[in-house]
């Protein structure tokens, strides 16, 4: 590996399969085909992409969840249980600090490795993001039980909550989230990384979408990325297995 950024898998959830995420149009999704993984068997492929990494944190998008419908709490519980040494990064679509505790009951018996990520896409308002990450410290979980993703797509923010403005709101965990390069092969971008690390130089900065190979990788990490939120490149090869 040509750079030391940290590479954390991501697995799509749709209807209880693995499904491709391209450029955010979460209705086009169909069942993951791979070079790597011979299935869409959620704990399947999580498995062998977080052997292929070597990674100790797992990063799920409910798709069900952030359509609208139910989280999918049985194959989440699956992953936890098959993965015990895994922490498992959590985007369900949650509204506010409410839904994330009720998520976190439901899934009780592992929530000390769940961190909970609230989307500036799913976020209701000000009030919601103001109190989101207040209420993961208050159930014991810390700032480091929560992250906040700042969603764009095609150079648009999905922020109803305001959350790109409300840095001094921002927890010590952020992801920079673009959806038009999530499965495309268009690079990743890091002009908004850049940006987002200027503003929060203390936090824990992930990019996500573009990645293509290695020499991305290397380019996102002198960027001030700490960490790739990676699918596709995986699935097609395109990144070698992480030697620990």
């Amino acid at each position: 590996m040509t750079s030391e950024l940290n590479l954390i898998p991501v697995v799509d959830l749709l209807k209880g399969q693995v499904v491709r995420a391209v450029r955010g149009d979460r209705k086009a999704y169909r069942p993951i085909v791979s070079a790597l993984c011979a299935s869409s068997d959620p704990v399947t492929v999580a498995r062998i992409l977080c052997e292929h990494c070597a990674a100790r944190q797992l990063y799920v998008a409910d798709l069900d969840a952030l359509q609208g419908g139910a989280v999918q709490t049985g194959v989440l519980a699956d992953l936890l249980q098959a993965l015990p040494d895994i922490e498992l990064w959590l985007d369900a679509g949650l509204a506010d600090a409410s839904a994330g505790q009720a998520l976190r009951e439901q899934l009780a018996p592992y929530a000390s490795r769940i961190v909970l990520v609230f989307g500036s896409e799913s976020l209701r308002s000000r009030e919601a993001l103001e109190r989101c990450f207040e209420a993961t410290a208050a159930d014991g979980a810390g700032d480091s039980g929560a992250a906040l993703s700042l969603d764009r797509r095609d150079g648009q923010r999905l922020d109803a909550a305001g959350c790109w403005d409300a840095v001094e709101l921002w927890p010590k965990r952020l992801i920079v989230m673009t959806l038009e390069r999530v499965g495309s092969g268009a690079g990743p971008d890091l002009e908004t990384l850049q940006e987002v690390r200027r503003l929060a130089p203390g936090a824990m900065v992930m990019g996500a979408g573009g990645i293509r190979s290695e020499d991305d990788l290397a380019r996102a990490s002198a960027a001030g990325a700490d960490a790739w939120l990676v699918a596709s490149a995986l699935h097609d090869l395109q990144l070698p297995r992480v030697r620990r």
